[in-house]
């Protein structure tokens, strides 16, 4: 049986008795969440995190079926392997999605949702521009740098550009992205054709589920923002928190989201 990669993180001399899983979005890795990981394990003890690849993306192998499905099915069978099941789940972005999915199979405390939009809607925004990117500048690239410079190229930070960059991969060419742009596409598809609003206004039994709002991020419309809004005063279960910072807010603002989750977390 093929597995996807996870890196489990404990603070020094800790034995937690609580365990959080982090999903990445599309394009990252798990070890994009190390620095708010490793913080929230020295300010939280009793929790540890396990950074998830998720199927196609940094160590994890490239599987199919491209979809938001086929990686929640992955969380249960890593949960039977680590021989232990959740107690909380975070996911960004695409990430995020795959949790809402994931929490519809399996009930946990708490899931925190980053800035993603638990609807089915049209392709676009940041991430699907990121898909001309890799088109458009598909390598190789002699250095580190041409590869962030491609990206910042197309209008993003810095910031975002240096992250991107991390994917491209030494080859006998030179540095290559290790991301296929027709699997991200249809893993992007999958995200926008699957609709995971019914985890929210019907949240599973003692499930509390968390919206991180990225404030310079378009990600989460008015109209989104109104239906969690009916569902928290509904349900009382369903939070709504606002933070400065992009649609990539994990590193233009780890502090804020770092903050959310050593108070936050049951």
């Amino acid at each position: 049986m093929t597995h996807i990669h996870h890196e489990t993180v404990v603070a020094p001399g800790a034995a937690p008795t609580r365990q959080l899983l982090v999903l990445h979005g599309i394009y990252g890795a798990g070890r994009n969440w190390g620095s708010v990981a490793r913080r929230l394990v020295r300010a939280r003890p009793e929790w540890s995190v396990v950074l998830v690849d998720l199927r196609s993306h940094g160590r994890s192998p490239r599987l199919s079926p491209h979809t938001v499905e086929a990686c929640a099915r992955d969380l249960v069978l890593l949960e039977e392997r680590l021989e232990r099941r959740a107690d909380a789940v975070l996911g960004h972005s695409f990430g995020g999605k795959v949790a809402l999915v994931y929490a519809g199979m399996r009930p946990l405390r708490q899931l925190w949702v980053v800035d993603s939009s638990p609807g089915a809607g049209r392709a676009g925004g940041s991430a699907w521009r990121m898909l001309g990117v890799l088109r458009r500048h598909p390598g190789p690239f002699g250095r580190r740098a041409e590869a962030v410079d491609a990206v910042e190229s197309e209008g993003y930070s810095t910031l975002v550009a240096k992250w991107m960059a991390t994917n491209a991969v030494p080859t006998d060419n030179g540095l290559e992205w290790r991301l296929d742009p027709d699997e991200m596409e249809a893993y992007l598809r999958d995200y926008f054709r699957t609709d995971a609003w019914g985890v929210v206004v019907r949240p599973p039994t003692g499930t509390d589920v968390h919206f991180v709002r990225a404030l310079g991020s378009r990600v989460l419309d008015e109209a989104a923002v109104a239906r969690i809004q009916e569902a928290t005063a509904e349900t009382e279960r369903v939070f709504l928190h606002e933070v400065e910072g992009g649609h990539w807010v994990n590193t233009e603002n780890p502090d804020a989201l770092q903050g959310l989750l050593t108070a936050g977390l049951g």
